[in-house]
């Protein structure tokens, strides 16, 4: 039996073995709560996108402004993210722009992981899966949560290789693993346990709630 709690959206989530008795399920879940009660004193508050507020892209830190009188689809100038428009669409108009920005970084890396490891990809797309920073079909599609673009690049890259791998070997046998080593280069049990370690601040970023 297994009690995951989704920080995202504030659930908690029940896992066990088919056939176990529900009685007997329940009442083991009622025995967690003190569990129940760290994980919720342990959640940070959301950080939405608004003027002043600094938040990471990539290996940078970057400061989020609004100028009133300036363009309304955002840009880079120096370690800002600058936008314009109606104060009230500011952050709407910040993460779309961060969406975009992730899929053409992430559509490139994929690109040269694939080059490297002598495999096709049939498309990239970005969405905001709860659980999951990436993951690949049979088809050989790929598709990766687009809050990758705040994570350092060795954290974001080690995603990228590990998904291109699997487009070689849909599973995670030797195979894949050395496979997944060579395209990243670098230490995957650091880059996971990086990952594991900042995921919940990236699921933060740009929630009000």
């Amino acid at each position: 039996m297994r009690l995951r709690f989704e920080e995202r959206n504030g659930t908690l989530k029940l896992t066990y073995p088919r056939g176990m008795p529900k009685r007997t399920v329940l009442d083991w879940a009622v025995s967690q709560k003190a569990w129940v009660e760290r994980q919720l004193q342990a959640v940070l508050p959301p950080e939405p996108f608004v003027p002043g507020a600094v938040i990471p892209v990539g290996d940078d830190k970057v400061e989020l402004e609004w100028w009133k009188s300036g363009p309304r689809t955002p840009t880079f100038t120096a370690e800002k993210l600058v936008a314009g428009g109606p104060a009230e669409g500011f952050a709407g108009r910040i993460e779309r722009f961060l969406k975009r920005h992730a899929l053409e970084l992430l559509s490139s890396e994929t690109a040269e992981f694939a080059a490297l490891a002598g495999v096709t990809v049939a498309s990239v797309a970005v969405g905001d899966a709860s659980t999951r920073w990436g993951s690949c079909s049979s088809s050989r599609r790929i598709r990766y949560s687009w809050r990758l673009v705040f994570a350092p690049s060795e954290a974001r890259r080690f995603v990228v290789a590990h998904e291109v791998a699997h487009l070689a070997h849909l599973n995670h046998g030797p195979e894949f693993k050395a496979l997944e080593h060579r395209l990243y280069g670098g230490d995957v049990a650091s880059a996971r346990a990086l990952l594991r370690r900042i995921g919940p601040r990236l699921r933060r970023l740009g929630r009000v709630a």
